[in-house]
């Protein structure tokens, strides 16, 4: 990533607490001197690319606050790659980013258009996100024609220039007033802004070039992939008009929680449930885990809430070098019913015990471990 190091608010030049329109006012900028239409300078592209993938960043708002709190680190860790821009012309990069022409005005339809994105989703549970898995997703999307190849005019003919607008796309009306005159420019009606119409429409597509089929893609879900994340499926989407890059597929993935455990990232926490004479001698127990069964050994003296921390039995980073830890919190239970002999046999042991074997070092005392929770 080139902007591994580099601050995105630094790249645009806007303070930390910039409003969006601040950010997307300074992408503007850059891009009309950076674009290589209009910079002859040799790092133009590599700097357009830089400030590109700064406003892919803050303009987006739950990565901005990533960002904002974690840095490039958190971005990566969260499955953040920028995107891979296409530097056409400066109109398209306009259109790309804003919806909207170098000038603020709608794209003109007569030129190749970016297909649109398709949106779909998968469940899977927390086992699933902990190995990673590959998923089937149906999708229904526009296709170039194969018989027209996008054109929309039959076989064996073309597109003519629409004899309404000359091939302009737009047309002006004039109207008089008491004011003066008035010129009003609009699409025009005949060729809908692209400037040539089909007089012999292809059979197959029926004159609009693309045509809808129906799809499956297999998806990768990486291990470790959190709840609400997204996966792009590059090209996947619908195909562009007349040439245009198609758009992406977006897998919106849900992961179910599992019984017993909460994620914190990449950090997993869960109970386990022990004896009063357990915690005081020490004992071997088995918790659940997203893989399966996982052994804890519960050491001597273990008091309520003391926690066992199995580092690397975590959720993997998605970028696979690490994994979290699996803290395992001890809930102990104490018996509410004694008979009496067993109640002569607590005293007796309480006797014998004395004070000084339920004294505890200054570091693992209850305001401590109540610190650690809240950590």
């Amino acid at each position: 990533m080139a902007t591994a190091e580099r601050d995105y608010y630094e790249i645009l030049g806007v303070r930390r607490d910039a409003p969006d329109g601040d950010i997307k006012r300074a992408f503007r900028k850059l891009a009309r001197e950076l674009h290589p239409d209009v910079s002859t300078a040799p790092d133009a592209e590599e700097r357009f690319r830089e400030a590109a993938e700064a406003y892919e960043v803050l303009s987006d708002p739950d990565r901005r606050a990533t960002y904002d709190r974690f840095g490039h680190e958190g971005l990566r860790g969260r499955g953040f790659t920028p995107g891979d821009f296409d530097l056409g012309n400066l109109s398209d990069i306009f259109g790309a980013f804003f919806g909207d022409s170098l000038f603020g005005q709608a794209a003109r339809r007569g030129g190749p258009n970016r297909g649109g994105d398709v949106a779909v989703s998968a469940e899977i549970s927390l086992a699933d996100a902990y190995t990673g898995l590959s998923v089937t997703a149906a999708i229904r999307v526009a296709r170039t024609c194969e018989t027209c190849h996008g054109d929309g005019a039959a076989p064996g003919t073309s597109r003519v220039t629409c004899d309404v607008c000359g091939g302009a796309g737009r047309v002006q009306q004039v109207s008089q007033s008491v004011f003066g005159q008035f010129v009003r420019t609009g699409t025009c009606p005949r060729c809908e802004g692209t400037g040539r119409i089909v007089e012999a429409p292809c059979a197959t597509c029926e004159g609009i070039g693309r045509t809808l089929q129906d799809r499956t893609l297999e998806i990768e879900i990486p291990a470790g992939i959190d709840d609400g994340q997204r996966i792009r499926v590059r090209g996947e989407g619908h195909a562009g008009d007349l040439g245009g890059p198609p758009g992406d597929v977006f897998l919106q993935v849900r992961v179910l929680p599992q019984a017993g455990i909460e994620r914190d990232g990449a950090d997993l926490h869960t109970i386990v449930d022990v004896t009063m004479t357990q915690a005081a001698l020490g004992t071997s127990a088995s918790v659940d885990g997203p893989g399966g069964a996982v052994a804890v050994e519960i050491p001597p003296g273990t008091q309520p809430g003391d926690v066992q921390v199995l580092r690397g039995e975590g959720m993997p980073s998605l970028d696979g070098r690490r994994r979290g830890n699996f803290h395992v919190h001890a809930r102990v239970h104490v018996p509410r019913r004694l008979d009496d002999g067993q109640r002569e046999l607590l005293a007796q042991l309480d006797e014998t015990l004395g004070a000084d074997p339920y004294h505890h070092d200054e570091h693992g005392g209850f305001f401590s471990r109540l610190k650690n929770a809240f950590r």
